[in-house]
């Protein structure tokens, strides 16, 4: 076995991961047969299993684990996996487990270790609250590395579990903390919500969302911004809703899609069935919200305030901290922390980093001079209620595309969409804010190199569009082909051949 050096570079244990696939099984089978003590698998001459029979058998909880194991690996051989090793965590009638995986799962790992197949790190409690905690770490030995490497099933054999639960309720009474989930009694809103939501991951699940610029559908992430790499398969483009604070009218927003883990030059990049597309997003969504609350129309930048103030300022840095003050003021309870909040949203070069108190004071002052309405709005903790009624927008955007068939990509405030439905995503936006909010609220066509909020011209976006049709590499269109010999559907005009004829279309 390896140390593992670094036991915090981890993820908590995935419980959802599942494949029925022939050769997960048979890996299954060689590690039960040849690795697992006979207290576990209950083979003849040995003593036999003690105490209730779980809920899921241990040769399905194994399953669990070596694919989650499996996934971690492929994604960073360095990645360990948090487990409590705790008998008391293992909640097996949680909806939240819907696999049902249990304090049996402890010996498993326990006997995995012994046998070599496992690195470990063991838990550390250092009393309540203490940095110092956090969980067994766990990941797959070198043996076991070798397994996958032997293994003849790939990551797209890895699926989630169907009963997987995508509707969220979380307990955190502060904005910035995740919260625990909250065990609750379905209604028929929930019932609802989670039929449409599975409709919608079934549709993003039956398309192609990749990136054409890229040969390994992985994204290196800035590390100051995120810690591990984005990557691009079935799994991490699958939405769930979450409701915040115990209550389904707080929060409510769509989490999961790995298009939300990257900045807009990326997702200008992405392609969804092999067609360019563009994203369109609401112009400045939750102060347009506060207008409309107030039965007013929200008209322009709603960030771009004057800079007799800030001359020192480039325009384009003047308007960025304005809109980042202002969002962190209406989604904070009191200024202080909002003021706080706004310095940590930096790294630590940026200009922002080092704004003191009585600086935010006279720019919020300037922002407030264009937009007096919203003074009674801010330091008010405004902002998961707003995020509940652009949870709804969104969810009338994607009820909306879903029952069409058209796959959309949302990122709470805008849409990324196949580039020929714009003029119909930009329609649809409208009348679904309009349902929520009263009145229509503005958007705008969102390209990179162009200022936010500036108007697009037809011809801007077709260049746009022509300038990425040419920009697909040779792993990606080998991902392509490959899609379409696993689902029998056609969905570019680009035949597989050699290098040479690829780069003819390129």
């Amino acid at each position: 076995m390896t140390v593992i050096q670094d036991p915090m570079h981890s993820r908590p244990i995935d419980v959802h991961r599942w494949s029925d696939h022939p050769e997960v099984k048979a890996l299954v089978e060689n590690l039960w047969e040849g690795y697992l003590p006979e207290e576990i698998t209950g083979k003849a001459g040995g003593n036999g299993r003690t105490g209730p029979k779980p809920k899921q058998s241990y040769k399905k909880q194994l399953r669990v684990l070596i694919l989650d194991l499996y996934v971690a690996w492929l994604d960073d051989a360095e990645l360990s996996i948090g487990v409590s090793m705790s008998s008391n965590a293992w909640k097996t009638n949680s909806r939240y487990n819907a696999l049902h995986l249990s304090k049996s799962l402890i010996p498993i790992i326990k006997a995995l270790e012994a046998a070599g197949l496992l690195d470990l790190a063991k838990g550390s409690y250092s009393g309540p609250g203490a940095r110092g905690n956090r969980t067994t770490r766990i990941r797959a030995s070198e043996e076991l590395q070798t397994k996958f490497r032997e293994a003849k099933f790939i990551r797209d054999d890895v699926t989630r579990f169907e009963g997987e639960e995508i509707i969220i309720l979380r307990d955190a009474k502060e904005a910035s903390k995740v919260g625990k989930e909250v065990e609750y009694v379905d209604t028929a809103e929930t019932i609802a919500m989670r039929e449409e939501l599975k409709a919608y991951n079934d549709l993003l699940s039956a398309s192609f969302i990749d990136i054409a610029t890229l040969d390994k559908p992985v994204i290196e992430v800035d590390p100051e911004i995120e810690a591990s790499h984005v990557h691009i398969n079935a799994d991490t483009a699958r939405s769930r809703r979450v409701f915040s604070r115990s209550s389904w009218e707080m929060n409510g927003r769509f989490y999961g899609g790995w298009w939300q883990r990257v900045n807009g030059d990326w997702r200008s990049k992405i392609f969804i069935d092999d067609q360019p597309t563009i994203e369109v997003d609401f112009k400045g969504l939750h102060v347009a919200m506060l207008y409309a609350k107030a039965g007013m129309e929200l008209k322009g930048d709603p960030y771009d305030v004057p800079l007799a103030l800030f001359q020192a300022y480039p325009p384009e840095l003047t308007r960025k901290l304005v809109k980042q003050l202002v969002l962190t003021a209406i989604n904070a309870k009191e200024k202080s922390s909002a003021y706080r909040a706004f310095r940590e949203s930096f790294p630590s070069a940026h200009r922002g980093k080092r704004m003191k108190n009585e600086e935010l004071d006279k720019l919020l002052a300037v922002f407030l001079e264009k937009h007096p309405l919203l003074a009674d709005h801010l330091f008010t903790d405004r902002g998961i209620h707003l995020m509940y009624l652009d949870s709804q927008i969104t969810a009338h955007v994607h009820r909306h595309f879903t029952k069409r068939g058209i796959p959309i990509l949302s990122v709470h405030d805008s849409y990324i969409i196949d580039h020929m439905k714009v003029s119909e995503v930009r329609d649809v936006m409208a009348e679904a804010s309009k349902a929520v909010m009263g009145l229509s609220l503005p958007t705008a066509i969102k390209l990179p190199d162009m200022p936010e909020y500036d108007d697009v011209t037809d011809e801007q976006l077709q260049e746009h569009i022509e300038n990425r049709k040419g920009l697909r590499c040779v792993g990606y269109m080998d991902r392509v082909f490959t899609y379409q010999e696993r689902t029998g559907r056609n969905i570019s005009p680009i035949v597989r051949g050699d290098a040479q004829e690829l780069h003819k279309f390129m």
